[in-house]
């Protein structure tokens, strides 16, 4: 027909690698990207070991923390029992178990609770100008320069009994400690996410938000929080290693759990009078606090990359 034209094979929707490659999530690229980065997988394979050791552990090894035998003080490593024994011949390696599984959830909760404060702190003052943002950064920074370790010993002590009261000898000093170990870690994650906010608040994409009748809370929750969030897990990884390293500091200094409880702190703590005769018996829980630490850490650098656009790997 006059007048008419063929279409141009150009003008048909793509199709085919280029179309599933436009598809690809972030959360698919950030794990590609994380993937990666060697010491941050090698980290996550090391700590989810040693998460799964003390998760599994005790069906593993069924040995009770508590059995006493005079006749297998400071024991080596052996087949019977592979972490050796203290000097009541208790096995070590079921006390590493358990004391494990202290130290660990003690740095995931106190973790939750310095980010939670951490974030809601920040995002007030990153949506806030004036006396509020000048209020908040003045409480950061009064809370910042506290001394904390005299400052958790001074807490522990005023309160611990009242707490093993309420909520039991071990509840008690766990709600203890990691209200807080969090409540004294929440500082550099609030500055974090105030500089993040106050970066974020001025962007198209909010003031589109606003211009369509957002209020500031759904600004907040909705459109600003999910593009600070990056930074903010990187911090809370930090967190973690920060809280397990300030309870087994309570433990070494015989304030963080009771005696009977053998968190890696205070295994520490007990064999600091046997490092010549039974030097195994700090080994296994220095070193279990060591890669926990250092795996947490390299899984923050590897987050870090992984969340950065910007950044080659």
């Amino acid at each position: 027909m006059a007048g008419s034209t063929l279409a141009s094979p150009s003008a048909e929707p793509m199709s085919g690698p280029a179309q599933t490659s436009a598809a690809t999530s972030p959360g698919r690229e950030t794990w590609k990207r994380f993937r990666r980065h060697k010491l941050a997988m090698a980290s996550s394979f090391v700590l989810a070991t040693l998460i799964l050791g003390v998760v599994i552990g005790p069906w593993l090894w069924p040995v009770a923390i508590n059995d006493i035998d005079f006749s297998a003080q400071l024991q080596t490593p052996s087949w019977a029992h592979p972490f050796g024994t203290d000097d009541l011949g208790q096995d070590l390696l079921a006390r590493m178990i358990y004391g494990g599984r202290i130290s660990l959830a003690v740095g995931l909760a106190a973790m939750f609770v310095a980010t939670f404060f951490g974030i809601v702190i920040g995002a007030v003052a990153g949506m806030s100008r004036g006396s509020v943002d000048n209020f908040l950064m003045w409480l950061t920074d009064l809370f910042l320069s506290l001394p904390q370790l005299p400052l958790l010993l001074l807490v522990i002590y005023f309160f611990r009994e009242q707490l093993k009261a309420a909520f039991g000898v071990e509840g008690g000093v766990f709600v203890l400690i990691v209200v807080v170990i969090g409540g004294l870690k929440w500082m550099p994650v609030a500055r974090l996410v105030r500089a993040q906010f106050m970066s974020l608040r001025e962007k198209e994409f909010v003031e589109a938000a606003k211009a369509h009748g957002a209020t500031k809370f759904r600004q907040m929750v909705h459109h600003i929080l999910p593009n600070a969030i990056g930074p903010v897990i990187v911090a809370a990884t930090i967190e973690v290693s920060s809280a397990i390293i300030a309870e087994s500091t309570l433990s070494f200094l015989g304030l963080g759990f009771p005696p009977d409880i053998p968190t890696w702190g205070r295994l520490l703590f007990d064999a600091k009078d046997h490092l010549d005769s039974a030097p195994h018996w700090a080994l296994f829980p220095g070193a279990a606090i060591f890669l926990t630490v250092l795996s947490i850490n390299f899984i923050g650098d590897g987050l870090r990359d992984a969340l950065d656009p910007r950044r080659v790997i």
